[in-house]
């Protein structure tokens, strides 16, 4: 049983939650918390790591039988390793992904993707990956500038979504933006601007929606790529929506759009 912050397993482990350096040299990304665990891919988990409280409830001995080996750690020190303030006592250590652009392109139905340009805020990104898998979606692509999707809030907000949508992050936007629309892949770009409300657009053959900044909105070079800008019309006095709810309303009407054609 470790019982020191000080040991190197427990310091690794803070490391890997705090930089996304860390995780992205080792290639090892942090899991954290009972539901999630309850989805870890098995043959990715690299490490368990489970509190003492965790290890006495009996209700958990049936998931620990799935695991060939696990740590036992105190739970002061589990407190410590753990990025929420109420730990639930499970923690793994998981093999990140690798997928470039042709994943997310492989499936024979039609592609419903949404290109993020500098997401910043981890429940925003969580939230669409989590939405995006409610709704169908074939992908995730992403500026670099994005935010981590191996960000400990982000795995959480996913509620482990992250183990089963494909997602790429490329280094030039604009260049992955015209290679998709070579592909036959219709781009959509939610815009204040926009000339028709989002639903009167059709999006049942391939198409891929961009959403920009939570401050800034969309880059005007990428919003000028876009095959087509569409609105949400509101009511009252509001002007814009979150990205993530901007984003679920957009996939939810092509999922919707896709069940009835």
């Amino acid at each position: 049983m470790i019982s020191s912050t000080k040991n190197e397993q427990v310091k690794a482990v803070i490391e890997l939650k705090k930089k996304a350096k860390a995780r992205n040299e080792q290639g090892i990304f942090v899991v954290e918390g009972v539901r999630m665990a309850m989805e870890l891919p098995k043959d990715r988990t690299a490490r368990l790591y489970v509190s003492e409280s965790f290890l006495k409830n009996p209700e958990n001995q049936a998931f620990l039988q799935g695991f060939p080996s696990y740590e036992t750690v105190t739970d002061s020190v589990f407190q410590a390793m753990s990025d929420t303030q109420t730990p639930q006592g499970v923690l793994a250590l998981v093999k990140q992904y690798e997928y470039g652009l042709s994943d997310l392109l492989k499936d024979k139905k039609a592609a419903h993707l949404m290109l993020l340009e500098n997401i910043q805020d981890p429940g925003n990104l969580g939230t669409i990956v989590r939405a995006g898998e409610g709704a169908g979606i074939t992908g995730v692509i992403m500026s670099r500038d994005t935010v981590d999707i191996y960000n400990p809030k982000v795995i959480r907000s996913t509620m482990g979504s992250v183990f089963r949508v494909p997602f790429f992050y490329t280094d030039d936007m604009l260049k992955t933006a015209e290679e998709l629309k070579e592909r036959g892949i219709r781009l959509f770009a939610a815009h204040l601007a926009g000339r028709n409300n989002y639903e009167e657009e059709d999006y049942t053959g391939n198409t891929g929606f961009l959403i920009g900044n939570e401050g800034n909105g969309l880059s005007e070079r990428l919003s000028l790529l876009a095959d087509a800008w569409v609105k949400i019309p509101m009511a009252g006095q509001v002007e814009s929506l979150n990205a993530a709810v901007a984003a679920s309303i957009l996939m939810f009407e092509t999922a919707r759009q896709r069940r009835n054609r």
